[in-house]
């Protein structure tokens, strides 16, 4: 499925779930944009920048990897409800397409593609993540609004890198916001927090090396470390 149809089906799905798809069948689209107070126009609403390929951005993602393989995770409504509360907001997705690089027997590490909606209209990116939890990458695909594709620049993505699920991963925090463009750092890093409890959920603990685990460790260790010294 091209990039295209898959955000155009997430954008359907989530106007359906969020009530906001309004009108007859075929009607022209009509956003109104608060800041600008008018109608985005047919050219605003056409905007479209493609910076690279999914193939192209899985090589940057796992580019040791001898191999990737591809699975889907489908997430029950338990399951999908516990992402939902570890990460702080609710989402359409019920499965999602992961990518899982391997060298021999072992596993490099990660990547997923998503979709989350900019100011008007969903971007997507990939997320790469480590076989330990951590961020690796994060690169823009697809564009779709008329202002703010500055996020796709490097300055701006690197201060992904490195982030767990235990990083706030919000403007203010630990995010530097991109001037005229909030609504899509904020997306985007929300996005970045979901795939990180995606693959903390259901790749890392399956293993044992998910922030519970990793969590208990330490805690395991400064405990020893109290009653015997570093």
């Amino acid at each position: 499925m091209s990039l295209h149809l898959k955000a155009a089906l997430w954008t359907l799905t989530a106007a359906l779930a969020l009530g906001l798809a309004s009108g007859p069948a075929g009607a022209e689209e009509r956003i109104y944009d608060s800041e600008l107070r008018r109608f985005l126009n047919e050219k605003e609403l056409n905007h479209l920048e493609e910076f690279m390929t999914e193939e192209e951005a899985l090589k940057l993602m796992l580019p040791t990897s001898q191999q990737i393989r591809k699975e889907t995770l489908r997430l029950s409504p338990d399951q999908k409800h516990l992402v939902e509360s570890r990460i702080g907001w609710k989402f359409p997705e019920e499965s999602f397409e992961v990518y899982i690089g391997e060298t021999g027997a072992s596993i490099d590490g990660y990547a997923m593609v998503h979709n989350t909606i900019g100011k008007h209209k969903p971007m997507t990116y990939m997320v790469g993540v480590d076989n330990r939890g951590r961020v690796t990458n994060v690169e823009l695909m697809v564009f779709r609004e008329a202002k703010g594709s500055e996020i796709g620049r490097k300055r701006f993505m690197v201060q992904y890198e490195d982030k767990t699920v235990w990083d706030p991963i919000r403007i203010n925090k630990d995010i530097v916001n991109v001037s005229g463009a909030t609504m899509s750092v904020r997306s985007l890093s929300a996005g970045v927090k979901r795939a990180l409890v995606l693959i903390d959920e259901f790749y890392l603990k399956p293993q044992g090396l998910g922030s519970n685990q990793v969590a208990a460790k330490r805690a395991e260790k400064g405990f020893l470390g109290s009653l015997f010294g570093d």
